[in-house]
Order: C-alpha cells, then sequence, then structure tokens
C-alpha cells in the first residue's frame, strides 16, 4: 500500500513540473524553467512568443513603456521585441519628409511618436550601465538614416533629425551630469563631429557650405533646441563650445546661430559687414550669449564670454559697429554693460565713445527708450578712475557724434539718391538720435537740480 501510494503521488507533481518547462520553452525560449521569471511574467507565460508580440502590436507605445515597468523579465522581452524586424517597422518611423499633416502641427504626430518611443527606451533599459543602454540605442537606431549628420539628402525639409532630438531628451531627462558627458561623447565620436567641425572651421568662410549647414541643424535640432531647463541647454552648448580655441569657439557660434538664407537654409557670412542687419539675424546669436553669461553656465567666467562677444565681432570680419552695437542690445543690460566696461578699464575711451553713439542709433532705429543708453552711460562713467578720465570719455563721445554725423552729411552729398541709396536716412535716423539722447541728459540734469527751475 505504502510503495502504491507513493508511486501514485510522485509522480503528479513531477509530470505538472514537466508539462510547465515544456510550455515555458516552447512560448518563451530564452526563460527555461525558472520559476521566478515564470511569475515575473504573470498570465503572459501561457502565450507563445509569436502571440505575445501581436498582442503588443494593439497596444501603443505608451501603454507598451507602462509594462515594460511591470518586470525585469517583461522589460527584456520587450527589448528583444524592438530588436526583431517586426518591432523594428512598427515602432521606427520614418515619415520624415511628408509635412503635410491634415488638422496637426507640422510633423506633430511623428515627434510625438518618438518622444513616447524615447519613454520607452528609457524604462526598458533602465537596469543597464549607461555604456550599454547608449550601445543599445544606437543599433536599434542605426537603420534610420535620417538620424545622422549626412544621412539625409534634404536635411532643411527632414524631421529625422527633430525625431532624434526630441527622443534623446526624453531617453536622458534626469540623468547626472556624468551620464550626460558619456551621452555627448558617444555621440561626438558616433558622428565624427569633431572632425568635421575642425574642417569648417579652419576653412575660409562658406567654402564648406553644405558642412556648415548640417552641423548647424545637428547641433540645434539634435543637441540644443529641445531642452525645457536653461541649464540644460548651457551644458549642452558648453560641451559643444568648449574643446576649442576661442577663435574656433566664436566661428562654430556664428555657424550654428548667425544669419541664414531664407531660399537654401546656408550660413550668410557677409551678413554684419555690407550693411546694417535687423533683429532676427542677431537674436539666436544674442540668446546663445545669454545662455552663456547665465549662472546656469558654470563653466562660463564673464571674462570668457566677453572676449567670446569681442571674438564673434571679426567673424569673418570685423563687422559694421551698428551690428556691435544692436548685438549688445539684444543681449542683455548686464552683458552690454560688461562688455562696455571693459574696454573703459582698458583704456579704450574712443572705441567705447563710437560704439555709445551706434547704440543711439539703434535706439531711434529699433524704437527703444533714449534713457536707456543714458543711464549705461552713467553706469559706465562710474567705472573711471580718475574725473580725468570721464571728461576725457565724454569728450570722446562728443567728437564721436560730430564726426559721424559729417561722413554721413558727406556721403548724402555724394550719393545718387535713388531707392536703394539709404544715407539720407541714416542721416535723418542718426541727428534724431542726438536730439533725443541730449534731451534725456538735460531731463536728467533738471530732475537732479530742481532749484534751477
Amino acid at each position: 500500500m505504502s510503495c502504491s501510494t507513493g508511486s501514485s503521488c510522485t509522480p503528479v507533481p513531477s509530470h505538472k513540473q514537466r508539462r510547465s518547462s515544456r510550455r515555458s520553452a516552447g512560448c518563451w525560449g530564452t526563460l527555461g524553467t525558472d520559476s521566478q521569471a515564470l511569475s515575473a511574467l504573470g498570465r503572459f507565460q501561457t502565450l507563445p512568443l509569436e502571440i505575445f508580440h501581436m498582442v503588443l502590436n494593439y497596444l501603443s507605445v505608451k501603454d507598451i513603456s507602462m509594462l515594460s515597468m511591470v518586470s525585469k523579465t517583461l522589460s527584456q522581452h520587450l527589448i528583444h521585441y524592438i530588436s526583431t524586424s517586426a518591432g523594428t517597422r512598427r515602432l521606427l518611423l520614418q515619415d520624415f519628409h511628408n509635412l503635410e499633416l491634415p488638422g496637426r502641427r507640422e510633423g506633430a504626430s511623428v515627434l510625438e511618436h518618438y518622444k513616447s518611443l524615447g519613454l520607452l527606451f528609457k524604462r526598458c533599459t533602465l537596469l543597464l550601465p549607461t555604456r550599454d543602454r547608449l550601445k543599445y540605442v544606437h543599433k536599434v537606431l542605426s537603420e534610420v538614416s535620417c538620424f545622422k549628420l549626412s544621412g539625409c539628402a534634404s536635411p532643411l525639409h527632414c524631421l529625422g533629425l527633430k525625431c532624434y532630438g526630441v527622443f534623446l531628451q526624453i531617453l536622458t531627462a534626469g540623468w547626472d551630469e556624468l551620464e550626460c558627458h558619456r551621452v555627448f561623447n558617444f555621440l561626438w565620436e558616433l558622428s565624427n563631429l569633431a572632425r568635421k567641425v575642425q574642417t569648417v572651421v579652419s576653412s575660409r568662410a562658406g567654402s564648406a557650405r553644405k558642412l556648415e549647414l548640417r552641423i548647424r541643424l545637428y547641433c540645434r535640432r539634435v543637441l540644443l533646441n529641445h531642452w525645457i531647463h536653461r541649464s540644460d541647454s548651457a551644458f549642452w552648448l558648453t560641451r559643444i563650445l568648449k574643446p576649442w580655441p576661442i577663435v574656433n569657439q566664436a566661428r562654430l557660434l556664428y555657424i550654428i546661430f548667425g544669419p541664414v538664407s531664407s531660399l537654401d537654409g546656408h550660413v550668410v557670412w557677409q551678413k554684419m559687414i555690407e550693411g546694417p542687419t535687423d533683429e532676427t539675424s542677431l537674436k539666436g546669436l544674442a540668446e546663445a550669449i545669454k545662455l552663456l553669461y547665465g549662472t546656469e553656465a558654470r563653466e562660463w567666467t564673464a571674462d570668457d564670454v566677453i572676449s567670446l562677444v569681442d571674438e564673434l565681432s571679426v567673424v569673418p570680419q570685423e563687422w559694421l559697429m551698428e551690428n556691435n552695437a544692436r548685438l549688445l542690445l539684444l543681449s542683455g543690460n548686464n552683458i552690454c554693460f560688461t562688455f562696455m566696461a571693459s574696454k573703459a578699464v582698458n583704456g579704450r575711451a574712443v572705441e567705447l565713445a563710437r560704439l555709445m553713439v551706434f547704440m543711439t542709433l539703434v535706439c531711434e532705429k529699433d524704437l527703444y527708450c533714449m534713457d536707456w543708453v543714458v543711464r549705461m552711460m552713467q553706469k559706465v562713467c562710474r567705472v573711471f578712475s580718475t574725473p580725468w578720465e570721464r571728461n576725457n570719455f565724454l569728450q570722446c563721445l562728443e567728437n564721436a557724434f560730430a564726426h559721424m554725423l559729417m561722413d554721413m552729411l558727406q556721403a548724402v552729398l555724394a550719393g545718387g539718391h535713388d531707392e536703394e541709396d539709404n544715407s539720407f536716412l541714416n542721416l535723418f535716423h542718426l541727428v534724431n538720435a542726438q536730439a533725443n539722447f541730449h534731451k534725456e541728459i538735460l531731463y536728467l540734469a533738471m530732475r537732479s537740480n530742481p532749484s534751477t527751475t
């Protein structure tokens, strides 16, 4: 009896265990007989692998990313699914050139898709070291040519780099600085950016126009444009600029943020040299300078930024002084004062006076309040260490007004007065600028001495 009981009882659990093992091996392959792995799969353990993949096809990318948080085992199977041809076809949308989407913002749906995909990759690879996460991401995304610096034949009309940028932004959000350094170095080597940047910063301006355009688009769309916090933007811009000498930094800054042609998107190198430009052409450069000067950019000192602005004003040749003045105005009070104060400290009173005159001209043309220039002049005057230096600067300022008026009057008298000749208009603006500047000084003098009224 005891023997028969034993023989009738012991085969039952062993038989069940063998059947469970066969089912596990047949459905999931890599799991074997690990009971912990089976429990981690929950009810999905009863499905063959092919059926599980079919189920995933009915889930949104956000739902799949939520599923990846259930267990480590399930996350590993999702990583495998992403790498399959079916998963790649389903997840790696490549409709980057069809920008006309009815009822939606340009490219909005594909951008949202890659935001969700970035979250999926972030969650699936959560337990992997940073290096392995990056290798896996590269392995999956390497087939998408539009994600590469030179991979698309029509980069201006392609959303590929934007999608790659939002994907990386979601993937790396919250990573510490050391991990972000690794991400940048990985991308830097992967795209061979060092050699390509070296080519454009050491060549004659405009001689590698297509490469300049591709570097601009890659840096802006992949590395810079998608960050919410200024500290993140400052970090990535610093990574791009810091490896280079200041001369190359200025050149690279102009390539990334300088004015471009509305026709073909190429960098317009002569814009700052040939004539006065507008705020739109300088806005990108001004925002980049403010970012580097702010408290978020810890690796830059005030002297670093001022030296960069000074170097920028001769890229590729010396700018018109009016364009210098407009850039400083757009860069904000702190940068503007620091830049002018450095000239005062270094004894460059004549250059400082001319710059101040052009600031009055820009304020008149662009409809800024003239009292701003007067207050800036007061602050600069306090920098001079002796009354003689201050008085000398004020004399240089009046001389600069006189010389500029005479130069512009001479240009008017020598000009042909056709529609393209702006000499008379410039003279008109300068006369008004001088009148309004001195009017604000008179108002200030009268307010400080009320007894004279």
